[in-house]
């Protein structure tokens, strides 16, 4: 409480620092500002007016109509579980393991789960969960696939292949599981019903995340976790979310197993027009969102069923980790961005085209905000710097109210700043990645795309070069047009 009481005193204390003749002097860069403000606010109170009809009115009702055709169903789904593990530590692999074969003994049909590992002691390890499992798993297969470490790719392709073999129908689901994530036990039982409509073809959840260690990557990691709660409510009232995660997500399983979806899930790429043929690394989750929606499937989103996954921090400070994680979650947003955007919006909903549309539109117009108060310093008042940090402040501890509110909690005073972090920073990520799509590298392995031999480390400089000078010559011309707004040129 106390916080939250020194922070709005800051706010008042840097508003009355600034004299009522200084706004008028500097009118042109605050409404800049203002109107970008006004804009970027609308569309927030678009999507939390969306969630809130999803959350209380729509889903319930599309929930309870699911599970009437499902226990109407002569056949019961068989739930597939699909899981990867890396060379994770057992005190994560002990309790993901037991959440999914407790998950998999509950499911009524029975289960088969996948376990695709590289290293042998994962596997002695999950055998040995398996054995002593106090559930009853007559009705549970596992297969155990020990693989070469190829990447995560390879492992997905494999599995699946592993269980079109099983000859799945439609009435089946698989269930995609990250080796750091936990099920809910009834996650079957929750999910399967939504796939009594043909239109569906994929569902995610609710996310938690467990970080033993307090602090900013812990507090910065639930808000992010807040954020998608809301927006994935707004996408959900069409039927169709912007992800489809890879911690958790269940598919129907005669879709998951055709060759052309395994086969993007193996070797999705884009052809672009200066960087070439980039082969996708990571981001598996968005091939599998992209291959359903160019194929015209709904994506479901079940916002009161939740998966838990075990984060840890991949580097030493904060925003080191911040960064090494937003090049990787906002590289595979954007490379599969542009192809999106090339679907119809009749095919995809027009909500849903123009909320793609955003993502990018989103990088260059949270960076004209600050830039046009710098300019507005530089060249009318260095005062306009505290109105500005007060607004910032005042807004950003009121969007972290609606946030929270929606799921009815209290937060931290850290969330307010770390909301501007995650937006200022987080576009400034966007930016540099929009021009690099070929930079890729998991935060969990050494794999990455290298440099390889001399002719195609000399190409790769090359092309770095390119995207330097791009990058540099967009954010010049992003400049010019704030000093232009703001009366400068």
């Amino acid at each position: 409480m106390l916080g939250h009481l020194a922070y709005a005193s800051v706010i008042v204390l840097l508003a009355s620092l600034v004299p009522p003749a200084l706004l008028g002097e500097a009118a042109a860069g605050l409404l800049v500002v203002g109107i970008i403000g006004t804009w970027r606010y609308g569309w927030a109170a678009i999507n939390f007016t969306r969630a809130v009809m999803f959350r209380r009115w729509v889903y319930p009702r599309r929930k309870a109509r699911a599970m009437a055709a499902y226990a109407a169903k002569p056949l019961q789904a068989h739930a597939y579980f699909l899981t990867t593990s890396y060379k994770i530590e057992p005190e994560v692999t002990l309790p993901v393991y037991r959440s999914i074969f407790t998950a998999a003994a509950n499911s009524d049909a029975g289960a088969t789960i996948v376990a695709s590992v590289v290293d042998g002691a994962d596997e002695r390890l999950i055998r040995q969960i398996f054995a002593t499992s106090p559930e009853d798993m007559t009705g549970v297969r596992l297969i155990v696939d020990r693989i070469p470490g190829t990447g995560k790719r390879d492992a997905l392709a494999r599995s699946l292949n592993l269980i079109a073999r099983q000859c799945p129908t439609r009435h089946d689901v698989v269930l995609f599981v990250d080796g750091d994530s936990c099920v809910p036990p009834d996650v079957v039982a929750q999910s399967a019903p939504f796939f009594t409509n043909p239109k569906v073809g994929a569902l995610t959840t609710d996310e938690a995340v467990s970080i033993p260690q307090p602090g900013l990557f812990r507090d910065w990691f639930e808000l992010r976790f807040d954020q998608r709660q809301m927006m994935m409510c707004s996408m959900g009232l069409g039927n169709r979310v912007l992800t489809l995660t890879g911690r958790m997500s269940v598919f129907r399983a005669d879709l998951a197993t055709t060759p052309d979806f395994i086969n993007l899930v193996q070797y999705d790429h884009i052809d672009h027009w200066r960087l070439g043929h980039v082969k996708f690394l990571t981001g598996d989750d968005k091939s599998t969102w992209f291959w359903l929606m160019k194929n015209g499937y709904e994506m479901a989103y079940l916002p009161d069923v939740r998966s838990s996954s075990m984060e840890t921090q991949p580097k030493p400070t904060f925003v080191g980790s911040a960064a090494a994680l937003m090049v990787r979650w906002f590289g595979n947003m954007l490379r599969t961005n542009g192809r999106a955007l090339e679907l119809s919006p009749r095919q995809i909903g027009l909500f849903t085209w123009w909320s793609i549309f955003d993502q990018r539109l989103s990088i260059w117009s949270t960076l004209a905000g600050p830039l046009s108060v710098i300019v507005a310093a530089v060249f009318f008042d260095p005062l306009v710097l505290p109105i500005y940090v007060a607004w910032v402040m005042f807004t950003r501890y009121v969007f972290c109210w609606i946030i929270c509110g929606f799921r009815g909690r209290t937060f931290p005073i850290s969330y307010p700043f770390l909301l501007y972090f995650s937006q200022l920073f987080g576009a400034c990520v966007k930016s540099f990645v929009f021009f690099r799509l070929d930079r890729q590298k998991w935060t969990r392995q050494a794999a990455g795309t290298g440099t390889g031999a001399a002719p195609v480390a000399l190409g790769r400089r090359m092309a770095a070069m390119g995207s330097a000078y791009l990058h540099f010559l967009a954010l010049g011309w992003l400049t010019v047009v704030v000093l232009f707004l703001t009366g400068v040129l």
